[in-house]
């Protein structure tokens, strides 16, 4: 029996189709139920385009057969079929697509799955043989195309009984790398039908096992019936009222979690671009959700097939958080439909993703407040991130959706309602950080400013205030810290007497500098303060906070330091002590370090000599105890 040889340097070509294109070995099966759908929707339509009532759609399907004995797996369908001329063409001439010309010629909108011509030849990834048997719809003939990959084809006469296709896989043997007999094996078979073509328009079917309860033998039997393993119908087309029903236990069945997600959103969109997509906000975080190893990204379907996983593209890491499936006819695949080429849709898909999330989560949290303070607790840091991230790029879209405690009202708002709230006089947005709440209303540095009746928004991760480093202003008013040296709450009255006073005592304010030996950059007085002391503040780009936070990172080649001042009260009794100093140097500098020691643990800083601060103490308690 003579051989025909493959055409288009086929000895290659065909090794490409082997070896390189596709990534996972077991989409092979995708590629041939995809096929097989094709070769349905093909017959169902010429019907429908002839006017012949002799087809039903719902007598077509795809059927899978094991053999383990024999080593083969055979997918067949009661679609279409082919001619003798039509085998030697579509499967003889690797990249040639019926599919492509059928549509081409039908101008048929339908979604129909092949476009390159080359999904047929994945299945010589497992196997060491192909068998297609095939018998042309309407034709009194059938043929038999045999190949073992490389070296070529034969096409002979055959003796199929019904209209359709038989693809016939004899599996390779296995090896320590490979363990082909899995694709025998139901478990297999069911859950690659899952993954992959759980939503192909047929049904797939196959003889499983199944337990029989028996009434008379209370242990039963197991026994094989022929079950449809696909569910034919994907969850985002269904209407309404069925989707709101079924859409939460999808998210729990396709993405592990065993809560209800948080929010759901459907997006049904025809025009330029068409698609689908039911997108998941999940109650909590995932686990490992803020590690590197967490891989963001939708599921990707292209005409109800699954494409990828987690399609990265299709998600701004701001919304990483998101889960869910994007179905499109309009995506433009490379030839192991297994990627996107990136292309005008793709983008163009992803900005209305993007877009939907984002007014979504807005509407969220105009009439569902709990329900967002709920979705901000597990997600409001990655929203943070993306306010900061890629030099601020997206900190004008997310600005509205952050949530930060307020200290005043004790509970989370936006800044659209901290500028609301704000009384005519205030003209900056007040912010302090810290490691959390308590420490920061215990901040000597808000004394005066809450007494002013002016709200201070509390930041306590790390990422808080570079996000509004970046943001700056908010509807015309600055973010100023209130460790922030130019912070400005004073009445004219009040700027005039300070200023009286820092001139009153300038040579005790030098001197307090010089004693601590430049590890500030000046002492002077401040009005800021009411009953505490004294307080570091900051001047400059870095902010006390943002010095602990960067000196934390891993690697860094140099120290970063924020420009310190040290605020002294001029009304407190301790400022009185000070005064007293005066032609006491040594006394003085005495007193100066231990003031800037108890001024950097109130910061939250570490002393810099915990033992001679300790020494300082107990000096200072034991004069104190001798004078009494």
């Amino acid at each position: 029996m003579e051989k025909r040889p493959f055409k288009a340097e086929s000895q290659r070509l065909m090794s490409m189709m082997i070896n390189s294109i596709y990534t996972h070995k077991e989409v092979f099966l995708r590629e041939l139920i995809s096929n097989a759908s094709d070769a349905l929707d093909k017959l169902f339509i010429r019907e429908i385009s002839e006017n012949r009532a002799g087809i039903q759609r719902e007598d077509l399907e795809i059927v899978i057969e094991r053999n383990e004995d024999q080593r083969t797996l055979t997918i067949s369908d009661n679609g279409c079929g082919m001619t003798e001329q039509e085998m030697a063409e579509n499967l003889g001439v690797i990249a040639k697509s019926g599919t492509l010309e059928f549509k081409n010629e039908q101008m048929t909108p339908a979604q129909m799955i092949g476009q390159f011509g080359v999904g047929f030849y994945s299945a010589f990834m497992v196997s060491k043989k192909v068998q297609v048997i095939s018998k042309a719809f309407g034709q009194s003939e059938s043929f038999c195309w045999e190949s073992e990959g490389e070296d070529g084809f034969t096409l002979v006469p055959s003796s199929k009984e019904k209209h359709g296709t038989q693809v016939i896989l004899y599996l390779r043997e296995d090896t320590e790398e490979e363990k082909y007999s899995e694709y025998l094996e139901e478990y297999t078979i069911r859950r690659l039908i899952k993954k992959y073509s759980d939503y192909i328009r047929y049904p797939i079917r196959m003889e499983v096992d199944e337990f029989s309860p028996d009434k008379d033998n209370e242990e039963g039997e197991t026994k094989l019936i022929w079950k449809t393993l696909n569910s034919m119908v994907p969850v985002w087309r269904l209407p309404k009222e069925e989707l709101d029903e079924k859409a939460n236990q999808f998210y729990k069945d396709r993405f592990f979690d065993y809560k209800d997600p948080l929010h759901k959103i459907s997006i049904r969109i025809e025009g330029a671009v068409s698609y689908n997509a039911l997108l998941f906000i999940p109650l909590e975080a995932p686990y490992g959700y803020y590690t590197k190893n967490y891989e963001k990204g939708l599921q990707l379907y292209s005409n109800d097939v699954l494409i990828m996983e987690t399609c990265p593209e299709l998600l701004p890491d701001h919304f990483a958080f998101v889960r869910g499936v994007v179905d499109s006819a309009d995506f433009s695949l490379n030839i192991s439909r297994e990627m996107l080429q990136h292309d005008r849709q793709l983008q163009l898909i992803a900005k209305n993703v993007e877009k939907r999330i984002r007014s979504e989560l807005a509407k969220l949290q105009e009439e569902q407040r709990d329900l967002y303070e709920s979705f901000w607790k597990a997600f409001g840091l990655q929203i943070k991130y993306g306010m900061y991230a890629d030099f601020g790029m997206h900190k004008d879209d997310l600005k509205d959706l952050v949530l930060f405690h307020s200290l005043q009202q004790q509970k989370l708002i936006t800044l659209k309602e901290y500028c609301t709230s704000m009384p005519t006089e205030q003209k900056e947005i007040y912010y302090a950080t810290g490691e959390s709440l308590t420490k920061i209303a215990m901040l000597p540095q808000s004394e005066r400013i809450r007494d002013k009746g002016f709200d201070v928004l509390c930041m306590t991760d790390e990422v808080d205030e570079f996000a509004i480093k970046v943001l700056r202003e908010y509807e015309g008013k600055v973010f100023r810290s209130i460790t922030d040296a130019k912070l400005d709450i004073m009445d004219e009255d009040e700027k005039e007497a300070l200023e009286i006073l820092n001139k009153e005592n300038q040579s005790l304010l030098h001197d307090m500098t010089q004693a601590l030996d430049n590890r500030i950059k000046a002492v002077r007085l401040s009005t800021r303060l009411k009953n505490n002391p004294l307080c570091l503040v900051s001047e400059g780009e870095i902010s006390l906070e943002m010095e602990k936070v960067l000196n934390a990172m891993p690697n860094q080649e140099r120290a970063m330091k924020a420009d310190r001042i040290l605020e002294v009260n001029p009304h407190h009794k301790v400022f009185e002590t000070l005064q007293g100093l005066a032609g006491q140097p040594d006394e003085l500098k005495r007193y100066s370090k231990l003031l800037y020691d108890q001024a950097l643990l109130m910061a939250g800083f570490s002393v810099e000599d915990p033992v001679a601060f300790s020494n300082a103490i107990i000096e200072f308690m034991t004069k104190t105890s001798e004078k009494r």
